[in-house]
């Protein structure tokens, strides 16, 4: 009895001793328990993409101004051939160097505007259909279209990225004309694909009366967009008869959304008129020549800048007329 009772009091003052340890381990076990806080989460400079998925480009500001140029003679036909050392390019009066320079047939991109609405009857469409198979013919294989249609007070990205002409035209057969005309809602969307097209040189063919009753872009929208654009608009008008006020009005929209972005606007009167203009349009857009300068202490403050292209003929050759953009907004775009 006396060894059970030595026995508990020695054990009693064993866990007394203890207590101070125990409530320490305790402590510390629950210190180590506490969650350290994650790192910061690095941002990897290439991240991983799923497997099939395309690499989207790399967008880098540059001052580069580029921009193409159409060369002709008293007569109107196109000159070829010429070297960089026949232009002289000014920007604000400022003579610029050349950096680049090219004359080569390369490819484009095409933006081409239809309009389906209610002022184009079904022979003005099949006209002009007619006339647009004509431009496929003298075009590239690798040439790529957007095809945007007007219809019902709308306009419609109808093709996205084709280089299938034949698809273009079918997109155009059996075709009702109706509603209201969203005309510079169709040609903003126009340009806006072209610029994110495959190749540098770029063109809009609008094939169209000019008439606008139903977009949400404004005309100075607009005219202020090509200005800030490489796209070059061909406009073919397609008359009402009579000379009204709407059709002259319809003009007037062509000919400044044309000359404002370096490209030309045509009013043919018949099929055989139009036949020519699309044939002349596709061998300019395959004869032009394309420049670019970088102007020195360039300020990317958003000013208006114009630009003046002089050429200087061969000897023997006669006086020669340059057509291109009229100038460029001051912004360093993504090239």
């Amino acid at each position: 009895m006396t060894y059970a009772r030595s026995f508990f009091r020695l054990t009693l003052v064993l866990i007394i001793l203890c207590l101070p340890l125990v409530g320490r381990a305790q402590q510390e076990s629950k210190t180590t328990l506490l969650p350290s806080p994650s790192p910061s989460p690095s941002v990897s400079p290439t991240p991983q993409r799923a497997t099939g998925v395309a690499e989207e480009p790399v967008l880098v500001n540059t001052d580069l101004i580029s921009f193409n140029i159409t060369v002709t003679d008293i007569y109107g036909r196109f000159v070829s051939g010429l070297k960089k050392e026949a232009f002289s390019v000014y920007d604000e009066k400022e003579p610029q160097k050349i950096s680049f320079f090219s004359d080569d047939d390369a490819p484009l991109s095409i933006g081409i505007v239809f309009d389906l609405t209610g002022s184009m009857s079904g022979e003005k469409v099949q006209r002009a259909k007619d006339a647009l198979s004509h431009f496929f013919e003298t075009s590239l294989d690798k040439d790529e279209y957007f095809l945007i249609t007007l219809q019902s007070g709308r306009a419609f990205l109808t093709l996205d990225r084709t280089r299938d002409s034949r698809a273009i035209l079918d997109k155009l057969t059996f075709v009702q004309t109706k509603g209201n005309t969203a005309f510079y809602d169709a040609v903003y969307l126009a340009a806006e694909k072209v610029q994110r097209g495959t190749y540098a040189k770029r063109a809009v063919l609008v094939i169209s009366d000019g008439q606008d009753n139903n977009s949400r872009y404004t005309f100075n929208d607009l005219r202020k967009m090509l200005k800030e654009s490489d796209v070059a608009i061909y406009s073919i008008g397609i008359e009402e008869s009579g000379n009204g006020s709407l059709a002259m009005e319809g003009s007037g929209i062509l000919d400044e959304i044309s000359g404002v972005s370096g490209g030309k606007s045509f009013f043919p009167r018949s099929g055989v008129e139009m036949d020519d203009i699309f044939e002349q349009i596709a061998l300019e857009l395959r004869h032009q020549y394309s420049i670019g300068y970088r102007p020195p202490n360039f300020v990317s403050n958003g000013k208006w800048h114009r630009i003046k292209v002089k050429v200087s003929p061969p000897r023997g050759l006669p006086r020669l007329f340059v057509r291109s953009k009229e100038g460029y907004f001051a912004i360093a775009n993504p090239k």
